[in-house]
């Protein structure tokens, strides 16, 4: 078992002001394979002040030297790959070479996309008799999660070092390591002292500190709904920017115009990747009605070849769910979706045979599910899948929009004036057709209770930037 108990505050690993560990299990095993410090308000404060004083200098480096800056995070990352995708398998239980091919591989991406965002972005413009400059917001505080944890740290680290800004990073306490794996990476690459720091923590600790502190300019969360609206409240008096990205519940409309055991099978798999835990998984599968048994059984059968194994094992499987915690939520929903009345076609409660150590989660498919039951509504943020049956265009529409979320879609038809058509309609930040992939240079984010804001490429520079009108007269 190792210790992480330091913080990496103004260039340096640097002792908590009060210790108090906190132990970070695997859940493939259950067993503790580290110990960190959670922090506190105290440590908060030291690294918002070594922070504001970095931005004093940061805040006005050139675009030249940014791109110096993330050309050498980038290798430093690239040195340290291996590493990454390790921690993220130990720490979430990411299968061992989906944490390397997928996990990892989003640290990598985001820093390569805001480096290439950043050679060409129009930082000023002349509109009128003014200069417009966008300017850096200043400090930053982010709050990540441990769902896919370095791609929501790279996501907004990259960005806001490619804009000038500073900032303090409170990673979840859950998945801790591969943030410490990449702020090792931060000083292998030189990042001037102050810039970034590094604190390990909980949300009533750490997080309220960082969305309550007068010295912050702006905070980046990504998680719940309900925390994002915990934080917008703390943030409120010190009238900070604040960005969200949060839960989801996105609809995945298959039209019966295309193979519905191509399509469905697809869903299946995409739904059930990393366990269920991703905010912008399928979990709502719509199909024509006059198909929806023939769905359900393709849908069953793709379940029930999904295999589940522990992190360390190789091939194509999921791992376990992150926590004894999330393990215990997910099997509360499943068990409510059956006293709702939710038929199980594959799955349902309890472990995988042979798995009883671990935090593993059959991958579950509800048939029989109307949109105003609780699996329909609530994000399960596990492997489990509902489908319900629609009448018409106009009715797949309708029950796609009928959710608090807002965050992704996903559409399958071989009618491109269909596909134009409804993506149109969708209330949606994202939108893929016919299983297309999401790239670092596309806008990430969403509507309504799934959040404001956008990542990714160069509209996740957005965020960080400050709008300045300089007028001259002429």
């Amino acid at each position: 078992m190792k210790e992480y108990r330091q913080f990496y505050i103004d260039g340096q690993w640097v002792d908590p002001v009060t210790a108090n560990d906190f132990a970070v299990e695997n859940p493939s095993t259950e067993e503790q394979i580290g110990i960190i410090s959670l922090g506190s308000a105290a440590d908060v404060d030291k690294a918002v002040a070594a922070a504001r004083r970095a931005f004093q200098t940061f805040g006005f480096s050139t675009r030249e030297e940014r791109i110096e800056l993330l050309e050498r995070l980038l290798k430093a990352y690239m040195d340290r790959y291996d590493e990454m995708a390790e921690a993220i398998s130990l720490e979430m239980g990411a299968p061992r070479d989906f944490s390397h091919s997928d996990q990892a591989d989003c640290g990598s991406g985001h820093i390569a996309a805001a480096l290439e965002a950043l050679k060409t972005y129009e930082f000023e413009h002349q509109k009128g008799n003014a200069t417009i400059v966008h300017e850096p917001v200043g400090v930053c505080g982010f709050i990540t999660p441990w769902n896919w944890p370095i791609n929501q740290i790279a996501c907004k680290v990259a960005p806001a070092l490619a804009t000038g800004c500073t900032m303090v990073l409170k990673p979840s306490e859950i998945a801790p390591l591969s943030a410490h794996v990449f702020s090792q990476m931060i000083d292998d690459a030189g990042i001037p002292a102050g810039v970034y720091n590094m604190i390990h923590g909980d949300g009533p600790g750490v997080g309220s500190a960082i969305s309550s502190h007068k010295d912050i300019d702006m905070v980046s969360f990504t998680g719940s709904t309900r925390a994002g609206m915990a934080i917008s409240k703390a943030a409120a008096d010190t009238v900070k920017r604040v960005a969200l990205e949060l839960g989801g519940k996105s609809p995945n409309i298959i039209f019966d115009d295309i193979d519905l055991e191509d399509a469905v099978t697809r869903g299946v798999n995409h739904c059930m990747d990393n366990v269920g835990q991703s905010c912008n998984a399928p979990t709502r599968m719509l199909v024509p009605a006059e198909r929806y048994e023939d769905a359900v059984e393709i849908a069953a059968k793709a379940a029930n070849a999904i295999k589940v194994d522990k992190a360390d094992k190789a091939g194509d499987h999921i791992g376990p769910l992150v926590s004894c915690q999330h393990f215990e939520k997910v099997q509360g929903m499943i068990s409510a979706a059956i006293e709702e009345g939710a038929r199980v076609a594959a799955g349902g409660p309890g472990k995988p045979e042979g798995l009883e150590t671990g935090y593993f989660t059959k991958p579950t498919i509800f048939a029989d599910v109307n949109n105003q039951m609780t699996i329909a509504r609530e994000e399960v943020f596990g492997p489990v899948l509902v489908l319900i049956p629609y009448a018409s265009e106009e009715e797949a529409i309708e029950i796609a929009n009928d959710t608090p979320y807002g965050l992704a879609a996903y559409v399958q038809t071989g009618d491109e004036a269909r596909a134009n058509r409804v993506t149109r309609k969708l209330r949606a930040g994202m939108v893929r057709v016919n299983g297309a992939s999401h790239g670092y240079t596309s806008p990430f984010g969403g509507y309504k209770q799934s959040g404001n804001g956008r990542e990714w490429g160069e509209y996740g520079f957005e965020d960080f930037l400050e709008i300045k009108a300089i007028s001259r007269n002429v």
